[in-house]
């Protein structure tokens, strides 16, 4: 079979997935650091590489993405989205968040892709194209909010759990989850990926078939044999209302759907990120990686709520009567509904587990990772930049893994309340590094045409940037300040959901403003003439190896989604 050696990446699309040799070896050479303090110094950055490994392929990076979005939040949070908006609402409002995340997929992968630092977060592009504060707070942003995230699906799972009416306490269950999570992170980079491409694998074949079920139930293929077809979109209707009649209540179910669709997508394209800095050739793999992106959240997110919009009544008390796990999916409670039995139920309840625990994983790594960074940029006690010989961020890990015992809030107090708080807690840190990221884009693009790059220079550009960062980043914007508005109606304030739904906000802004009064002599924003393109450029093209590519046959195409 003849082989051919492809140096410009898989160039299938849209997008531009420009030459990484020589083109940008020579602008390399002519750019010049400019504002050393943006950035580590060569020493620093070549010990840096000496510490974590690039140890991930491209086949990781990309299930392990698709893995940290396909969780709790999709399999069972869309019931509860279902019967607030409608199977019209939420299929839209999953299109919007759709948009707009992808937007910021192709924003931070132009930026990672361009420059793809070992152990890099966002947080590290915030300090060095935008200014220390932001990276400062963005950092600290991500550890604090994705350790949250770790509990909340070990306390996910632990829901999932009472499916079975289990003898054991919750308590030991989860400090079963814990132990494993723990352990998994403290294998070499490879393993965790490895781990972590099998749990999203199985993830990926449940929902296919849910989708194909779904199919199948749609033209009345079901023990009942009755033809769904839109029928729950007819009787009880396409659209609900919430918390007012007619089309002020419509308006308002439309608006809370929207925001209870972003959880599902939350980090989701920063953990695309993150595994760049330890993927291997990660300038050619990411801009792949970030295209069939794209079609995963066509099929997985837009293609599951299509599905339980056909086959369950978005008012069907089940949806909302706060059962546990499974109980509450709205692709169990359509499958019931249908006459399925055998224990499909069960087998979906299993994989729900699995889901969250890959997911409190995947939270768990990249948490360490933005601690890693955080102390490497000097930013967190440089203890937490020691890692094991096979570059394992121990001290990063053991400092993310301490928000783990929150899990234990499930033991004694209702876990549908502790479920519903975290979720409303880490929506808005959600909605805040999303509009960091489109920042740092911004800033990054300045920063390019000010010193003469063009977007044919670099390795990834996408055609609708930079007008898609603007759009999220407005939107992202209105969703942060309508995240909690329903608590503003009369006779619904509560303190406790007013205070989820917004303390993410001031938090974020007091670790900002209290870094810029620190650092109050530095600049709100580097001028974009001396932000630092060079640093570590000729040290990633050295580690960059042309993709081995074997001549494409028909049943090639399908490796597009599994790859």
């Amino acid at each position: 079979m003849n082989t051919t050696w492809d140096t410009k990446g898989d160039s299938t699309g849209s997008e531009k997935l420009s030459p990484d040799f020589p083109t940008v070896d020579s602008l390399a050479d002519n750019l010049s650091p400019r504002y050393g303090s943006a950035v580590l110094t060569p020493t620093e950055l070549e010990a840096r590489n000496e510490s974590t490994k690039r140890g991930l392929k491209s086949r990781h990076a990309q299930m392990i993405a698709l893995g940290g979005t396909i969780g709790t939040g999709l399999f069972v949070g869309s019931g509860a989205t279902l019967a607030r908006g409608g199977p019209a609402f939420i299929l839209v409002c999953y299109m919007i968040l759709t948009a707009w995340v992808y937007f910021v997929v192709t924003a931070i992968t132009e930026v990672a892709a361009y420059l793809p630092i070992t152990g890099g977060t966002m947080s590290y592009y915030g300090f060095r194209y935008v200014s220390s504060s932001l990276g400062f707070a963005m950092g600290w942003l991500y550890w604090y909010s994705l350790g949250i995230l770790i509990p909340y699906e070990i306390t996910a799972a632990g829901l999932v759990i009472d499916y079975w009416d289990s003898p054991v306490n919750i308590a030991v269950w989860i400090t079963i989850l814990m132990v494993v999570i723990i352990a998994l992170n403290c294998f070499p980079v490879s393993v965790y990926g490895e781990t972590e491409f099998w749990f999203a694998s199985v993830k990926v074949l449940l929902m296919i078939g849910l989708l194909m079920l779904s199919f199948i139930l749609f033209w009345g293929g079901g023990p009942k044999h009755n033809r769904l077809g839109f029928h729950y979109w007819k009787d009880p209707g396409a659209v609900n209302t919430y918390l007012k009649d007619g089309d002020a209540g419509r308006t308002v179910a439309f608006f809370s759907c929207l925001v209870l669709s972003a959880f599902p997508f939350t980090f989701a394209p920063e953990l695309l990120v993150v595994t760049g800095g330890e993927m291997q050739s990660p300038r050619r793999n990411l801009p792949i990686a970030a295209r069939r992106y794209f079609y995963r959240l066509i099929i997985f997110y837009l293609g599951s709520v299509f599905s339980i919009g056909v086959i369950c009544n978005s008012r069907d008390t089940r949806l909302t009567d706060g059962g546990a796990g499974a109980k509450s999916s709205a692709f169990v409670v359509g499958i019931k509904t249908a006459g399925i039995g055998g224990g499909l139920d069960s087998v979906i309840n299993a994989v729900i587990i699995l889901s969250a625990w890959s997911s409190g994983n995947s939270f768990l790594y990249i948490s360490s990772r933005s601690m890693y960074s955080l102390a490497v940029a000097g930013n967190a006690p440089a203890i937490f930049k020691r890692c094991t010989k096979r570059g394992v961020p121990y001290m990063a890990v053991i400092s993310s893994a301490l928000f783990m015992p929150l899990a234990y809030l499930n033991v004694g107090s209702s876990g549908s309340t502790v479920f519903t708080w975290f979720v409303s807690l880490t929506n808005t840190s959600g909605f805040i590094s999303w509009i960091c990221c489109c920042i740092v884009y911004l800033r990054f693009r300045k920063a390019c045409r000010a010193q003469g790059i063009s977007t044919h220079q670099l390795p990834y550009h996408h055609p609708v940037q930079p007008y898609g960062a603007w759009i999220s980043l407005v939107g992202f914007v209105i969703l942060s300040l309508i995240n909690g508005f329903d608590v503003f109606f009369p006779g619904r304030f509560n303190a406790s959901s007013f205070l989820t739904a917004y303390i993410g906000i001031p938090i974020f802004l007091a670790i900002y403003f209290g870094h810029r009064l620190w650092h109050w002599k530095d600049r709100w924003a580097r001028r974009s003439e001396e932000v630092d393109l060079a640093t570590g450029l000729k040290e990633i093209l050295a580690g960059e190896t042309p993709k081995k590519r074997v001549r494409k046959h028909w049943w090639d195409s399908g490796r597009l989604l599994w790859e």
